[in-house]
């Protein structure tokens, strides 16, 4: 079984989310198979400490303004190098990227499918005009 339509919907906003913060290296993965808590993994990093913070915030405030989601928990909000939202379908990890690259999530799941996460560019102050 792979994940719910509702699930890769919920990844998608907060992926483009991340992506409009600048995140780097937003990857979905599909971890149904592997675990009964959740569908999505969706991993992001961010370049700074201040970057993290300014990522969590943008999926927060994309997922409760376009899916009416708020975050069951939050975690590592405090240092900003790991910041984890739990929304029961999708777990969302923002990462400073020396973490990421020392935890290696990917690695980790590897067997777990990728999710298209169909994401845009992110929009420039260029585009405004």
């Amino acid at each position: 079984m792979s994940a719910y339509e509702e699930s890769i919907d919920l990844a998608r906003v907060a992926a483009q989310a991340a992506a409009d913060k600048l995140a780097q290296e937003v990857i979905g993965l599909d971890v149904s198979e592997q675990l009964a808590i959740t569908d999505i993994f969706l991993v992001a990093s961010g370049t700074s400490e201040r970057q993290v913070s300014a990522i969590v915030d943008g999926v927060e405030e994309e997922l409760l303004k376009q899916r009416r989601r708020k975050p069951i928990r939050r975690e590592g909000e405090r240092d900003a190098r790991w910041v984890l939202l739990d929304y029961g379908d999708i777990v969302v990890h923002v990462q400073h990227a020396e973490d990421r690259a020392f935890y290696a999530l990917e690695r980790l799941w590897r067997d777990a499918p990728v999710v298209d996460l169909q994401i845009d560019a992110p929009a420039s102050d260029d585009d405004a005009s």
